[in-house]
């Protein structure tokens, strides 16, 4: 989680419930106009693939008789 992620959250949880509500709802929308479809990756989930990646082309993978749980 990034510094300023923990501020926002410490910001929001500084506001009465229902100021919280309006800043969801606001935090929403930014989200969805960048977004409308939820198919842009975070950097997180952009590194996090590319690993995949590149674990699958180097055939670091497991069958699925090897996952135990």
């Amino acid at each position: 989680m990034t510094q300023i992620t923990k501020q926002i959250i410490k910001m929001i949880y500084m506001l009465p419930e229902n100021e919280q509500i309006l800043a969801f709802e606001f935090i929403k929308r930014m989200v969805l106009a960048w977004d409308s479809d939820f198919t842009k990756l975070t950097p997180s989930e952009r590194d996090s693939l590319k690993k995949a990646d590149a674990e699958f082309i180097n055939n670091e993978i497991l069958s699925h008789s090897d996952v135990r749980s």
